[in-house]
């Protein structure tokens, strides 16, 4: 399920299956998939995957997150976020690099910045 830009040979060493359900927060190293429910949220994982099936009920924090079901809350990634065509995302967004595709509800606000720390300066032309 991830996407082009996110890596491909990535082994899934979690996964929450459809019909299960979690209560309170994951905290997780590796990469983590959601086909069931967490209530409570994720964090410090290197990868998510939330596939169609899957709902999560709170604040997000991974390294790269793809989203093809519901989230209500919100997404921080330190690489990518992806939402899929069928994903619901209640929340806001922070990510250097986010992919929406068509047919996706995202209601939220979205920041796309790579290093928060960054001042960019412009030059002003000098009048003769």
């Amino acid at each position: 399920m991830f996407g082009k830009r996110a890596a491909q040979d990535e082994i899934v060493e979690t996964i929450i299956s459809d019909g299960t359900e979690v209560r309170g927060t994951i905290t997780t190293k590796g990469l983590l998939r959601v086909d069931g429910v967490i209530d409570g949220g994720v964090s410090q994982a290197d990868g998510l995957i939330v596939g169609e099936t899957g709902k999560v009920k709170g604040d997000i924090k991974a390294k790269t997150v793809v989203v093809g079901g519901k989230v209500t809350g919100n997404i921080s990634a330190s690489t990518l976020i992806e939402l899929h065509g069928k994903a619901q995302v209640y929340g806001d967004l922070r990510a250097p690099s986010l992919s929406i595709a068509q047919g996706v509800v995202f209601e939220g606000n979205c920041t796309m910045s790579g290093d928060q720390n960054r001042v960019i300066e412009l030059e002003v032309p000098q009048s003769q």
